[in-house]
C-alpha cells in the first residue's frame, strides 16, 4: 500500500528519510541555507516525487535507524547512500540499484607502496563504518589475514585517525574515500577494488507497489540520462554506472555485492542460527563493558571522594574551583566530553580509545559521585563530630573514623544506582571506536535486518551484569542496618 501524506496545499507528499551527518555528496545541510539539504540523494528524491506528482519532504533520521524507521512507517523511502545487502532485501522492499560503488583501501602516503591489499595489513588496524559491507569484509579479513577491524559511527574520523596514526588503513566506498581525500591530506586511496556494491532506496515490505513505481522512474532516468546528469553535478559519475544501467535495462540480474560471499551472511541463515553465531561476540563485548565500567566507577569514586572532601574541608579558592568543575561536567553532555578527550585533544595528546573512554566516563561520574559524598558527609550530625573532637580526635581521625564510615552507609544506595547507570552509559563510548555490548548489538541487528533477537539478547546480558550488583548492594544495606548484638 502506498502511504503518501498531504501538505498544507493539499498536494500529497513523498516523505523520504536520510542522514545529513554523512555529508555530501549524499545528503548534507546546504551551507547557504542550513535548514535545507543538498546532495545527489536529495536530487533523486526530488526526481521520484516529481515523477509521482508529489512534493518531497525530508525527514532527518540517524543513518543506523533508517531501516527501522522505514519499516515502522515514519517515511516512505530511505535514500542516504544505503547499501544493497541480503539483509535489506529480506526485511524491506529495496529498489533497483541506482549507483555502483567500489570498496577501496586508503593508507597513509608513506605506506602507499607497501600496503596495497588486506593481506598486506596482517596484525594492523583497519577502520570502517559499523554495519556496512566493508565491516563484513573486515570481519572475515580478521580470520583470514589477522587484521583488527575498528568500527566508527561516521565517515570523517576514520580518515582523520588514519592520518594521526591511530589506524593503519580505512576500507570504505570509493565515493566516501574520494570525498575525504579532497579535504583531509596525508593519505592515498589505493586503485585496487576489494568488493563492488550498490546504493538503493529502501521502502517498507508492504509498500511494494510504491517500490515498483520508483523502479520504473529510476529506469526512465537511466534511459534519458537524468541520473547521469545528477551524478555529474556532484562529481561522482564514472563508467561503472554505464555498465550497471546497461544490465538493468536489459533485465539482467545484478548481485547485491561482488567480491563478498553473502551466502554466509546473517540474512542468509535462520535468525536463531545467526544469534548462535553472534552470541560469542556479544559475550566478548560484554566483557569489555564490564571491565570498562568497573575501572571507570573505581576511578570516579576515588576522584569523587577527593572532590567532596575538598568542598567540605578546603579553602574558599579550592571550593570555588571544585564547584566550577562539577557544574561544568554536569552542564555539558557526556558525548561532548568524550569527543573532546579523544578528538579535540588529539593534536596535543593522542589517547588510546579505551583510555579516553575510561577517563571520559570516570571524570563525568566523579562529578555526580562527589555530590552524593558531599551530601552524605554533611548529613552526619554535628553532635557526633563535636563529641569526637572532645575525645581528642584530630580532624583527620574524625573524618576517617567517624564521619566517613557513616557517610559511606548513606551513600551506598545512590552509588549503586550510579554504577548501574554507568554500566548503561558505557554504550556511548562506541563513538570512540570501543566495541562494547550495545555497539556489537547494533552491528548484529543491522546485518540481521531486525532488532528483535539482538535487542532481547543485549537486554538480557545487561540485566545479568547489573542484577548481581544490585543484589550485593541490598545485602550490604540489610547487614549494616541490622542492630548491633
Amino acid at each position: 500500500m502506498v502511504r503518501l501524506k498531504a501538505d498544507t496545499t493539499g498536494v500529497r507528499q513523498l516523505i523520504w528519510a536520510g542522514d545529513p551527518e554523512g555529508g555530501a555528496p549524499f545528503v548534507e545541510a546546504d551551507p547557504s541555507h542550513p535548514d535545507q539539504v543538498v546532495g545527489f540523494d536529495v536530487d533523486i528524491a526530488a526526481l521520484i516525487a516529481r515523477s509521482l506528482g508529489r512534493t518531497s519532504r525530508f525527514l532527518n533520521i540517524t543513518f543506523t535507524s533508517i531501516d527501522q524507521s522505514i519499516a515502522r512507517g515514519d517515511a516512505d523511502i530511505g535514500l542516504s547512500g544505503i547499501e544493497d545487502t541480503p539483509a535489506r532485501r529480506a526485511a524491506l522492499a529495496a529498489t533497483i540499484p541506482y549507483y555502483e560503488f567500489r570498496e577501496v583501501l586508503s593508507v597513509r602516503d608513506a605506506d602507499a607502496g607497501r600496503l596495497r591489499t588486506l593481506a598486506d595489513l596482517r596484525g594492523r588496524k583497519v577502520a570502517t563504518l559499523g554495519g556496512t559491507i566493508a565491516y563484513e569484509i573486515l570481519l572475515r579479513a580478521e580470520r583470514e589475514h589477522g587484521i583488527t577491524a575498528i568500527s566508527f559511527d561516521d565517515d570523517v574520523h576514520p580518515y582523520s585517525d588514519l592520518v594521526l596514526g591511530r589506524v593503519d588503513a580505512v576500507l570504505l566506498d570509493n565515493v566516501l574515500a574520494e570525498r575525504r581525500h579532497r579535504t583531509i591530506p596525508g593519505f592515498t586511496v589505493q586503485p585496487g577494488t576489494v568488493a563492488i556494491g550498490h546504493y538503493v532506496g529502501v521502502l517498507a515490505a508492504q509498500n511494494a507497489p510504491l517500490r515498483d513505481a520508483v523502479d520504473e522512474i529510476l529506469r526512465g532516468a537511466m534511459r534519458d540520462k537524468t541520473l547521469e546528469r545528477i551524478f555529474r553535478r556532484w562529481n561522482v559519475w564514472n563508467d561503472d554506472q554505464l555498465d550497471l544501467y546497461r544490465r538493468l535495462l536489459a533485465g539482467e540480474p545484478v548481485p547485491s555485492v561482488v567480491g563478498l560471499d553473502t551466502a554466509a551472511s546473517a540474512a542468509a541463515i535462520s535468525r536463531w542460527e545467526a544469534a548462535r553465531r553472534y552470541f560469542p561476540s556479544l559475550l566478548q563485548a560484554s566483557i569489555v563493558t564490564i571491565i570498562l565500567s568497573c575501572l571507570a566507577m573505581a576511578l570516579a569514586v576515588a576522584v569523587g571522594v577527593l572532590i567532596a572532601t575538598g568542598r567540605v574541608y578546603g579553602a574558599r579558592p579550592m571550593r570555588a574551583a571544585l564547584i566550577g568543575y562539577v557544574e561544568l561536567i554536569r552542564g555539558t553532555p557526556i558525548l561532548l566530553q568524550l569527543f573532546v578527550l579523544y578528538y579535540g585533544l588529539a593534536a596535543a595528546i593522542r589517547l588510546p580509545a579505551f583510555v579516553a573512554a575510561l577517563l571520559g566516563l570516570a571524570l563525568n561520574y566523579a562529578a555526580y559521585e562527589s555530590e552524593i559524598y558531599r551530601a552524605a558527609l554533611e548529613a552526619v550530625s554535628t553532635g557526633q563530630l563535636e563529641a569526637a573532637r572532645t575525645l581528642g580526635l584530630s580532624e583527620r581521625q574524625v573524618l576517617t573514623l567517624v564521619r566517613a564510615p557513616q557517610a559511606f552507609r548513606l551513600a551506598l544506595a545512590p552509588m549503586t544506582n550510579d554504577f548501574v547507570a554507568l554500566l548503561k552509559d558505557s554504550s556511548l563510548v562506541s563513538v570512540l571506536t570501543v566495541l562494547e555490548l550495545t555497539k556489537q548489538t547494533q552491528i548484529f541487528a543491522t546485518n540481521l535486518g531486525s532488532w528483535v533477537i539482538p535487542g532481547t539478547m543485549c537486554a538480557a546480558l545487561y540485566l545479568l551484569m547489573s542484577m548481581p550488583l544490585s543484589a550485593l548492594a541490598r545485602r550490604l544495606e540489610r547487614r549494616w542496618k541490622a542492630p548491633a548484638p
